[in-house]
């Protein structure tokens, strides 16, 4: 699949021009309100969708950009930008639930999602079906109001087949979180998907500064959400919004490079004698390899990868120096987290990971550096007591 986002159209989004002398880079309205016109035109701004010059939990014009280029990356009609990737996902789907609706969605998600769609849609009277992620195209059929997604998915990296998943309920509203793709690999409203979100802390901002979401699809569901939002507050607040714009300006470029540090990680981890399996789609082995190169442009910088035990894999995560152990991803630094620990302490059960398998956002430093750290980690872990060299920041 091939996926290329224009620089150009990043550099020149297309959003309202501001009176006067128009600034190079957009600055921050840091406001919570607008002056309003002591005439009719109040009430028309008062009533409009995300107008950006009323009231900043409504929207405002550095919202504006970012979503226009966020639209842009996705080739969406409309996008929405919210205050976090939980506050997209909540949008999406409590602006298209009732009690009675039938929703079909993957054991695999996000551990908030899935509490989202495992405790709170049922307490109001949704009908929520959790299938396993292989699965799911066979437990949609037309009797399917809403389909929610995510892939690859975390932590396992398992791929949802989208086009099939779209066959096989033409009729259902289809969700997916693309978080982990990012636009740069994967479009999932070309392949017949209503309705992305994802969280724009991670790729999209690309610098572990932001807190921030995104909803894109045909307007009209775009306005729903937006009207949901309204109610629930989940703003994103016009500085953070400036960031994100500012990070969206190197997407392309951060994407390229995550994408090739990824692989060359995911190969060298592969033939380590430590690592008993790597969970990366852009590997031959991977199971939807072939998939993964129909269904993705490229193979991002997210991957999991087990060793002998549980044990090992804590002794791994202790021994990283430049590999920072840190939840979240898509930043410019290397992450590393033992997933089973941090479910446990969200108060969820393990079932179906891995207690020996390790999850890492691969970052922007040289390729050889993150694997060199990765690889004194292993040495370390198989021999306690022993630490490989320091990594090159001296850490």
């Amino acid at each position: 699949m091939e996926i290329r986002p224009s620089m150009t159209r990043l550099l020149h989004p297309d959003v309202p021009a501001r009176p006067g002398g128009v600034p190079v880079t957009t600055p921050v309205y840091q406001t919570s309100t607008y002056e309003l016109p002591r005439t009719a035109e109040a009430a028309q701004i008062a009533e409009a969708v995300a107008p950006v010059g009323y009231y900043t939990r409504y929207g405002s014009p550095n919202a504006a950009e970012a979503e226009a280029i966020l639209a842009d990356l996705d080739g969406a009609e409309r996008a929405l930008l919210v205050g976090s990737g939980m506050a997209a996902v909540s949008a999406a789907l409590l602006s298209n639930v009732r009690a009675g609706t039938r929703v079909v969605a993957q054991t695999d998600h996000y551990t908030a999602a899935l509490t989202l769609l495992r405790d709170v849609l049922p307490s109001f009277g949704v009908e929520v079906t959790l299938v396993a992620q292989e699965s799911l195209q066979d437990a949609v059929d037309d009797t399917t109001d809403l389909v929610y997604a995510e892939t690859p998915s975390n932590p396992a990296m398992v791929l949802t087949d989208l086009a099939a998943v779209r066959a096989a309920a033409p009729r259902a509203l289809f969700v997916v979180d693309n978080t982990f793709a990012s636009p740069y690999n994967t479009r999932p409203l070309d392949l017949g998907v209503d309705l992305v979100v994802q969280s724009a802390t991670k790729y999209l901002n690309g610098h572990s500064d932001v807190t921030a979401g995104v909803l894109t699809g045909r307007a009209e569901l775009i306005d729903r959400a937006w009207d949901t939002a309204r109610v629930l507050g989940p703003t994103c607040h016009p500085f953070e919004a400036w960031l994100l714009a500012r990070g969206l300006r190197t997407f392309p470029l951060r994407m390229a490079r995550h994408n090739a540090n990824g692989q060359a990680v995911a190969e060298a981890l592969a033939a380590h004698p430590a690592v008993t399996a790597v969970h990366y789609p852009g590997l031959p082995g991977h199971p939807q390899h072939e998939l993964a190169r129909r269904q993705m442009a490229g193979f991002g910088g997210m991957l999991s990868f087990t060793v002998a035990s549980a044990e090992a894999a804590t002794a791994v995560l202790r021994g990283t120096r430049l590999a920072r152990n840190a939840v979240s991803l898509g930043g410019t630094e290397t992450l590393i987290t033992h997933p089973v620990s941090l479910l446990f302490t969200h108060g969820d059960t393990a079932t179906g990971i891995d207690p020996a398998l390790l999850r890492l956002s691969v970052g922007l430093e040289e390729p050889e550096d993150i694997i060199a750290d990765l690889v004194a980690a292993l040495s370390a872990a198989a021999s306690p007591g022993r630490r490989g060299p320091a990594s090159p920041d001296g850490r």
